[in-house]
């Protein structure tokens, strides 16, 4: 039987499991910002980011803020900027051990 814990973590790691998704995330890290921001910064069409925007929401990742009519989004959780951060940290080592493997394969 899963733990009410565990099921919170697949659930929190399915949210995160768009790169749409993890890329507006990346950009909230850096701010808060409206839609219209997101979509320019990303080039992609409105529906695609409200999309996004309404998982994350549902997930409480990240709050929609009313500024007028405009909605500015935020990171709910500042911990989620660590949790990308680790992310980033985890892929860098995979590639450094990729290419030291290269390295050894291209020496024999």
């Amino acid at each position: 039987m899963w733990s009410d814990m565990q099921q919170f973590k697949a659930d929190f790691f399915k949210a995160l499991s768009h790169p749409l998704r993890i890329r507006i995330l990346e950009l909230l890290s850096e701010g808060d910002k409206s839609v219209n921001e997101i979509q320019s910064i990303l080039g992609k069409d409105g529906s695609a980011v409200s999309q996004q925007l309404s998982v994350l929401r549902a997930k409480n990742i990240v709050v929609g803020t009313k500024d007028g009519k405009r909605v500015i989004y935020s990171l709910r959780d500042p911990s989620i900027i660590k949790l990308l951060e680790a992310a980033r940290e985890i892929f860098n080592n995979h590639l450094i051990d990729t290419l030291s493997m290269l390295e050894k394969i291209e020496k024999e």
